[in-house]
């Protein structure tokens, strides 16, 4: 691809490919959407055929089953993980807007390095 010469050139050309993108994802996200309704709509005749498994001419669909946790009570959780040292059931990641509050308070978190993540912001004219 060419880069255009000017600033001016290369922020028109990023708004035209974003729109171009942007409208791509428009169809993309239709399609998902589609998708989701078809396998709902699968999921449902499996349920009420009493059937885990069916076949077409290209493809197989299963049923398959995972058990995931989701915490109704944070203040026992956090307290369960704390005595038993069970740090594994957590996610290792920053939450971003509590540690921006953090420095923002001048609250040092011990361990965890402020990087700066730049981007461009992309508006219409």
């Amino acid at each position: 691809m060419k880069l255009p010469k000017t600033l001016g050139a290369c922020v028109d050309m990023i708004y035209k490919m974003r729109e171009k993108r942007l409208a791509a994802q428009k169809i993309v996200d239709e399609q998902k959407h589609l998708e989701e309704t078809l396998k709902n709509h699968i999921l449902s005749n499996f349920n009420r055929q009493d059937v885990d498994k069916a076949s077409g001419k290209l493809a197989t669909c299963a049923v398959t089953r995972r058990i995931v946790g989701d915490v109704e009570d944070w203040d026992t959780f956090t307290a369960y993980i704390a005595k038993n040292d069970a740090f594994d059931l957590l996610q290792k990641r920053v939450n971003d807007t509590a540690y921006r509050l953090r420095l923002d308070d001048n609250i040092e978190v011990p361990g965890v390095e402020a990087r700066e993540v730049v981007s461009l912001s992309i508006t219409k004219r």
